[in-house]
């Protein structure tokens, strides 16, 4: 229930103090023995709150953490020469394979949502999907297919679905050219919805740019301000990018903002059923302020049938 894909995708760990202690009455396992099962290396004894101060004032970094050398000068020459994460596509390295259909529901401790009574078929793009847009399209009564972010919209289209799903992703979407140009020749033709970097990615498709935040949004208390309601959203995120606000097309407008730095949270086109916004409204984990947000792309695709 609280796995998000089929494997764990992050590569190291920093942490202040790791528990020995096994508390959640639904563990099955310790941190250290989930980590090592995955190849996953950590580190602790770390002042994260400094790390933390040192991010925000400077700037995203690269980092290292080593069992084997120790030499500080040796391992910052190997920081160095990591490759940014600008121009590269982490996409490929993190979607399916091959398509698959979509058929677990939500868990118990999930949020129901209303049933419609009809049964709209989502071709969900895999961009490093979180199975948690999947357990919420489940549940609002939808049919899915998860797709590979390389395959054509012809052959997507062939599928007859009544809806197109952006999924989140890693990294940069600037050099994820294959699905930009496959998501163009959706809009205008299916309902769209995107979140996190099929967000960026449809604003892209749209004539927009991205730019490479200072920082990144990373956490479950991200304050979002809806633009339509005034309301204010405490949300998720996991992003480095974002989109350039000077660059948006007049075909669309923005509907959410970020209240910590003014950055676009949210986009919808003036007269098409195309929508994306950057936060996780599916939450798992976070919190649940927005999972609403299914229901304007599922309501929209009942109305074209």
């Amino acid at each position: 229930e609280d796995i998000e894909s089929h494997r764990p995708w992050v590569e190291g760990f920093i942490v202040k103090e790791c528990s020995p202690v096994v508390s959640n009455w639904r563990a099955n396992r310790s941190l250290p023995e989930f980590m090592h099962e995955h190849g996953i290396v950590g580190i602790q004894n770390i002042d994260t709150r400094a790390l933390t101060q040192h991010i925000r004032n400077r700037g995203a970094q690269e980092g290292i953490i080593s069992t084997e050398a120790f030499d500080p000068a040796i391992l910052a020459e190997r920081a160095r020469a990591w490759p940014s994460l600008n121009g590269r596509d982490l996409v490929q390295d993190v979607t399916c394979n091959q398509s698959y259909d979509w058929q677990e529901t939500p868990s118990a401790f999930a949020l129901a949502e209303r049933q419609t009574g009809v049964t709209p078929f989502i071709v969900a793009y895999d961009y490093g999907i979180k199975h948690n847009i999947l357990r919420r399209f489940i549940d609002w009564g939808c049919r899915v297919k998860a797709v590979p972010a390389s395959m054509p919209a012809e052959a997507v289209l062939e599928l007859e679905p009544d809806g197109i799903f952006l999924s989140n992703g890693p990294g940069d979407p600037a050099p994820v050219t294959y699905a930009v140009e496959q998501i163009k020749k959706f809009i205008g033709v299916k309902p769209i919805m995107g979140i996190c970097l099929g967000h960026q990615m449809l604003a892209l498709a749209s004539g927009a740019q991205t730019f490479k935040l200072k920082f990144g949004h990373h956490g479950g208390n991200q304050p979002i301000r809806d633009i339509d309601t005034e309301r204010v959203l405490i949300t998720a995120e996991n992003h480095g990018f974002a989109v350039d606000p000077a660059t948006l097309p007049d075909a669309l407008e923005v509907t959410h903002m970020n209240l910590n730095d003014g950055t676009i949270e949210g986009i919808r086109h003036r007269e098409l059923p195309v929508f994306s916004v950057q936060f996780h409204p599916e939450a798992s984990p976070g919190p649940h302020d927005a999972h609403a947000l299914f229901e304007p792309f599922i309501t929209s695709i009942i109305k074209g049938k």
